[in-house]
């Protein structure tokens, strides 16, 4: 399979034109009834306090996202802090929700893409918050020999990427086989539920 370049690679920040913007809709998109503080979104889509605190006002000016105050105690000391929500009320937050989520099974297929490309594979699985599983115990089943810390830092910058964790599980194919056979619980969970099978080398 050929390899892709980074240009090759679909970024709704290309739409968008800032890479902040897009990480800070993709996440309130996401939880449309979720709250956050400014230092809680740097952490969350690992950005410049500046870049996010820009981009914050450009979306409320917008109208895209609102602001609001709330009483924080800290230390025993109590403080006004601003606090941002997506708008659900906003005249095209259907029309933006559709869009990132479509957004999101591209990016998700180009990290099965990558993953398959760069790591020793043989099963890839998708399963849990991909297909709506989520009382699974994992996202991704992943059997082979992959990397490690390769792999740990490719999923990490993805889910910077989607705005969210990827629980993910690698079990050697020897395992995978050996609990396949025997109808293991935990296997078992993935495969007689949803689930999406990406790539599968095995007989």
């Amino acid at each position: 399979m050929k390899k892709g370049s980074d240009n090759e690679r679909f970024g709704i920040e290309q739409l968008f034109g800032s890479k902040t913007r897009s990480r800070l809709l993709q996440l309130f998109l996401k939880g449309p009834d979720a709250r956050y503080f400014v230092r809680e979104l740097t952490r969350k889509i690992n950005a410049q306090l500046n870049s996010v605190r820009r981009e914050l006002n450009n979306l409320v000016e917008l109208g895209v996202v609102v602001e609001m105050e709330d009483v924080v105690v800290e230390d025993g000391k109590k403080d006004r802090k601003k606090y941002y929500q997506v708008n659900k009320d906003f005249g095209l937050y259907e029309e933006l929700r559709l869009l990132f989520a479509k957004a999101s099974v591209l990016i998700q297929q180009d990290l099965v893409r990558i993953l398959v490309d760069e790591q020793p594979i043989q099963v890839l699985i998708l399963t849990g918050m991909f297909t709506g599983a989520r009382e699974n115990e994992t996202d991704m089943l992943i059997v082979g020999s992959p990397e490690q810390k390769a792999l740990k830092e490719r999923i990490e910058g993805f889910e910077q990427e989607l705005g969210c964790e990827i629980n993910y599980t690698v079990m050697p194919t020897d395992e995978y086989l050996y609990r396949r056979d025997i109808s293991d619980r935990f296997l078992m969970s993935i495969l007689d539920g949803e689930f999406i099978e990406i790539h599968n080398a095995l007989p």
